[in-house]
């Protein structure tokens, strides 16, 4: 099971999403993030959420909260599987700028593209929006689609 990370940036009323242009999830809106990488230096997945947002963006994560866990499966292609650590950040230095592999853009709360992100999103992005913290899980059948997913306030 790989530990990965993903970052949302927020202001008052806008979130930054990140179009993927490359990899793991081409083609859709997201947050930043990717694997806790030792190699790299990464000792923790704190370490790994600020790594990559520099790297990704451009910017550098001033402390960074944890708001929660999430378990993707994918039973069609096992490899796939995550332990996602969810980070929100309302502090940075530095413009998000594109990188070979993302291109950020900001998204008005009432405008984000659910329809052009991963399908769970549209589950927990909600509540995390809210100020909540969850545990969830979710399970994708073959096209990325929702299976089943449970999530818990916690």
């Amino acid at each position: 099971m790989k530990d990965t990370t993903l970052c949302l940036l927020l202001d008052d009323r806008n979130i930054l999403l990140a179009m993927k242009k490359r990899g793991f999830g081409i083609g859709k809106w997201n947050g930043v993030g990717g694997k806790i990488d030792p190699e790299k230096g990464d000792k923790t997945e704190v370490d790994a959420i600020i790594r990559e947002t520099k790297e990704e963006i451009g910017v550098d994560l001033l402390n960074p909260e944890k708001v929660g866990i999430m378990r993707f499966r994918f039973p069609y292609k096992p490899e796939w599987d995550q332990d996602v650590h969810l980070f929100l950040a309302k502090n940075w230095e530095g413009d998000p700028k594109e990188s070979e592999e993302m291109k950020p853009e900001w998204f008005a709360f009432n405008k984000i593209p659910f329809s052009q992100m991963w399908d769970d999103d549209k589950y927990w992005l909600p509540y995390v929006l809210a100020g909540k913290k969850i545990y969830a899980e979710f399970t994708f059948s073959q096209g990325e689609k929702i299976d089943k997913h449970k999530i818990e306030i916690i």
